[in-house]
């Protein structure tokens, strides 16, 4: 009955990291296309350590699973703070170019000129602060805000890394169960148990009876 829950929730596991990592894949390509530097290098961890999760996943290695779930702890403390930051929460801002892009470009989210509907227009001639190596353009008619659609990109991570947190310890917690399990079934052989013997000759000691 252990083994049929381990490999039931083993393969909810897996199927749940198969999902994170098609999304966060997803994700990556479209940060590259916005120079989203920070997000990038922390998609590609998150990738590497699905995959090590998963592995450990299919090979029953507590160890991996147990590491795995940790860091998807600190992947939706991340994707938390992505979405205060599109959000505008507190002091946070999304026009900020220190944040996601290291001070490298003045790009910001992909979507803010792919977005569904939005009509992108250059303006000419650009404004005279205007770096050079830029274009200044005019962006009207988009059916949702780029934020909110960073932010659902967001929620979906947290969703997922939830699920994948949840089964990851109840993985963990069945095979700890099957390996306490096997111990106490083969404990006895495994330290060469042997019972008590029985002697069939007697050893007789002499008795003195004093006067």
């Amino acid at each position: 009955m252990l083994g049929l829950r381990q490999s039931a929730a083993a393969r909810a596991l897996s199927f749940v990291c198969q999902e994170n990592a098609v999304s966060v894949l997803e994700r990556q390509v479209i940060d590259f296309l916005g120079y989203q530097w920070a997000p990038i290098l922390t998609n590609f961890l998150h990738i590497i350590i699905v995959i090590l999760g998963l592995f450990g996943t299919i090979q029953f290695r507590p160890r991996y699973v147990t590491g795995y779930a940790a860091w998807l702890v600190v992947w939706m403390t991340w994707n938390v703070f992505i979405i205060c930051f599109y959000l505008e929460v507190g002091d946070l801002s999304r026009d900020s170019d220190l944040v996601l892009t290291f001070n490298l470009s003045m790009h910001r989210s992909w979507w803010m000129e792919n977005g569904p509907g939005c009509r992108v227009t250059p303006i000419t001639p650009p404004p005279s602060w205007a770096p050079e190596d830029h274009r200044y353009i005019s962006i009207s008619g988009c059916l949702m805000g780029f934020q909110f659609i960073e932010v659902a990109h967001s929620s979906l991570q947290i969703l997922l890394a939830l699920m994948g947190f949840i089964y990851a310890c109840y993985v963990v917690k069945l095979i700890s169960e099957e390996e306490d399990s096997f111990d106490f079934i083969g404990g006895f052989d495994s330290y060469g148990y042997q019972g008590p013997q029985k002697t069939s000759h007697l050893q007789l000691q002499p008795m003195y009876m004093s006067k």
